[in-house]
């Protein structure tokens, strides 16, 4: 069995008021100087929090600016306000974008190294503030994972900071703070959610304590996902999804991901296309072309979407693979390239991007050149 390090938040608070648990648990800190990244939607939310830390003299500078996926010009901006903010600490809530600004400004506020320096794995020397991230969406699992993604503008690509100074302090999932997310959002982020136990367990490096948090992850969105999309405001649905969307973002760490994300991130620097959205456009294509290779492990994700049928690992996987199509489809997003007006010109830069993905490729079950790449946007068009 190959060694695997596992590395999460020091504390991990999961649950009803979770954001009333946080509101504690930092005033315990003793902080002064609070800079908190959301949205505007969520601000109504922490109306209570707000007046609390002004009770309590603390100072808090807020920014709403993240509001699509992240650049690195973004961040940088951020940065700036941080430092002459004076933020002695860091809180995100929000969605994955705003998670991965707030862990990577948490890390480089009191950092004298400069952001080309540290892109790639396991290259952040140090983080001296604390970080606490509350998700609104369930999704990326960010809140517990030790990846951060940007665009960079320089090159047009999707880029990964990842490192264990990622992983917060403190992650609190409250599943009421998703309950006003829009039924779109609801299912991409889901499907991201999904994915990242997907490629997590049909992996090169898959592993079998992952394995656990992989498997419950899928059986728990693919069995609530539709219903919280048709109703947002049911909290056992909500719930689920939130926990399994954490175990999504606990697999990221020690497994990661494959080639449904990199082919999916030129979507999103080519396209703008949310990043939820577009592994779901490739999702079931990158499983068909992960058979025969992967047939074993995709008969067992089968079964924990609930296929009942019995029969051989290709009749499984197969089936597996219909189910994923399926729960696209009840979600209301869509299933093809084409319908997201996608250029079918544009395959082969496309593909010229993705190949460039070469930390998640290697994860793969199955080896992919360019050309490999290219059939699969072809097939997923």
């Amino acid at each position: 069995m190959n060694r695997i390090l596992l590395q999460q938040p020091s504390s991990i608070v999961f649950g009803e008021d979770s954001l009333v648990k946080f509101t504690e648990d930092y005033l315990n800190m003793k902080h002064k100087s609070l800079y908190l990244l959301t949205i505007s939607p969520v601000l109504p939310l922490l109306g209570g929090l707000l007046k609390t830390f002004e009770k309590e003299g603390i100072r808090v500078e807020i920014n709403t600016g993240i509001e699509g996926e992240p650049s690195f010009s973004d961040f940088e901006k951020v940065l700036l306000e941080a430092r002459n903010f004076g933020a002695d600490s860091v809180v995100g809530i929000g969605g994955g974008s705003v998670l991965d600004v707030a862990k990577f400004l948490a890390a480089m506020l009191k950092n004298d190294q400069n952001i080309s320096d540290v892109i790639g794995i396991g290259l952040l020397k140090e983080r001296r503030t604390y970080l606490a991230c509350l998700p609104t969406t369930s999704g990326t699992g960010s809140e517990v994972s030790p990846n951060a993604i940007f665009l960079d503008e320089k090159d047009g690509g999707k880029k990964g900071v990842i490192s264990p100074f990622l992983v917060p302090d403190g992650a609190y999932i409250d599943p009421a703070l998703t309950v006003g997310v829009p039924a779109a959002v609801t299912a991409a982020t889901g499907i991201d959610a999904l994915t990242h136990c997907l490629e997590a367990y049909v992996n090169r490096f898959a592993h079998p304590m992952v394995d656990l948090w992989a498997l419950e992850g899928i059986r728990l969105i693919s069995q609530n996902l539709e219903k919280a999309c048709k109703d947002g405001n049911d909290i056992d649905a909500r719930t689920a999804v939130a926990l399994g969307s954490v175990y999504g973002g606990m697999c990221l760490g020690p497994v990661n991901t494959a080639a449904v994300h990199a082919l999916a991130y030129p979507l999103g620097s080519i396209y703008e296309v949310p990043h939820g959205l577009s592994n779901a456009l490739l999702l079931p294509y990158v499983m068909e072309y992960n058979m025969p290779e992967g047939n074993e492990r995709l008969a067992g994700v089968a079964k924990a979407l609930g296929v009942t049928q019995s029969g051989a690992d290709s009749e499984l996987a197969l089936a597996g693979v219909l189910k994923i199509k399926e729960l696209i489809a009840a979600c209301g997003l869509p299933s093809r390239l084409s319908e997201i007006d996608i250029k079918k010109e544009d395959i082969e830069k496309m593909a010229d991007a993705a190949i460039l993905v070469q930390r998640l490729l290697n994860n793969n079950v199955k080896k992919l050149t360019k050309e490999d790449i290219v059939s699969i946007y072809k097939k997923a068009y």
